[in-house]
């Protein structure tokens, strides 16, 4: 846009407006109508007639007054319905992530990483049990789908419990859900 001294102008994406006082290449002061004197690069200001109306260039179906009464208009906020089963059932989650079980896996190899979150799989799984949870997410990663595999190894071991890919809303590709049956006695 060719911009010359004296245009009146709005600043996108702001609540501002003036008249052109400088031009320097890209950089264009303004004074704003409050009187204060703004640089603005030449792409962040639009030209507008003094009655308030932008060109039609950008808006072919709207004036200034129109847009700013739309985005002014408040929206009424969705609150999220959950299912009465899914609000009672307690749901616990393990991250299995490594940055989440240690402080620092500085020296650790890839077979001790693999062997602590395994551990802990386990462990939370018969804390689970013994505390009759019904569903437990471990939560895995995408990776290479080691960690994975070797959770479906270990969580077919056990006769009490089945094991899925978990909400794909909630947690993508990268968690298991497993539901632990509570008939079967404990050992």
């Amino acid at each position: 846009m060719n911009f010359e001294l004296d245009d009146a102008v709005l600043v996108i994406d702001e609540d501002l407006s003036g008249k052109i006082k400088k031009i320097s290449g890209h950089v264009i002061t303004i004074e704003t109508t409050d009187g204060f004197l703004l640089d603005f690069a030449a792409d962040e200001l639009v030209k507008f007639k003094p009655d308030k109306t932008i060109k039609r260039e950008l808006f072919t179906h709207a004036n200034i007054e129109t847009v700013i009464s739309e985005k002014e208009q408040s929206k009424k906020k969705s609150i999220k319905k959950t299912k009465a089963k899914a609000r009672y059932e307690p749901t616990m989650e393990v991250d299995l992530h490594i940055h989440h079980l240690v402080k620092s896996s500085k020296g650790m190899t890839n077979h001790d990483m693999l062997t602590l979150q395994l551990d802990t799989a386990r462990r939370q799984l018969e804390f689970a049990i013994k505390n009759r949870i019904q569903k437990i997410v471990f939560i895995h990663g995408v990776g290479e789908g080691v960690l994975k595999t070797e959770l479906d190894y270990l969580f077919g071991r056990y006769n009490n419990v089945k094991f899925y890919d978990a909400n794909y809303q909630k947690y993508g590709l990268g968690a298991t859900e497993v539901y632990i049956y509570q008939n079967v006695p404990v050992n």
